[in-house]
């Protein structure tokens, strides 16, 4: 029998894979000027709780569309870093040198999915996210999100909330830092 805990723990899980899979629904669009929105600040220093409990990016009902960036602090090996969309980790990119300006495009794009949003959707920072968040047009037309100016994208590799496969690849990939 499931504690009264457990329960609350997985319906709250059903309703927020839901609320994610009715925002992955919509259209999508760009902006073509980059929009900043400064992070309000830290009230509470980030915890070390699994990353499945403590990432969510799920759209906030209150926000209308918007992601959460997060901030996870449970990999002994990469320290705190930002998370996005279900949890996974966001990386920024080096050759990335120019604010709000990707140079992950094509094949690298498929390998390094960025993190864009569509028409009318949003990105917000979480609890100790204290860096501008951006969003700007990339070459395909899209709308990526940066932070502090710096693109950022998911990795082909990671399969899960926590997984951190795509730190240091080619020493030009690293989990983005809050």
């Amino acid at each position: 029998m499931l504690s009264p805990f457990r329960t609350t723990t997985r319906v709250f899980g059903l309703v927020m894979a839901l609320l994610v899979a009715a925002a992955c629904s919509s259209g999508g669009g760009a902006s073509t000027a980059p929009t900043t929105s400064a992070a309000p600040p830290a009230s509470t220093a980030p915890s070390s709780a699994p990353a499945s409990a403590e990432a969510s990016a799920a759209p906030s009902e209150a926000a209308g569309g918007s992601y959460t960036l997060t901030v996870v602090s449970t990999n002994a090996t990469v320290g705190v870093y930002l998370a996005g969309e279900d949890g996974k980790t966001l990386y920024t990119f080096t050759p990335d040198s120019a604010p709000n300006k990707s140079t992950c495009n094509g094949d690298c794009a498929s390998s390094w999915p960025p993190f864009t949003l569509d028409t009318g959707e949003t990105a917000v920072a979480g609890s100790g996210v204290s860096g501008a968040i951006a969003t700007f047009a990339r070459d395909d037309g899209t709308t990526q999100v940066s932070y502090n100016g710096k693109p950022l994208y998911y990795f082909g590799g990671d399969k899960a909330a926590g997984d951190t496969a795509g730190q240091g690849l080619g020493g030009k990939w690293f989990a983005a830092k809050p």
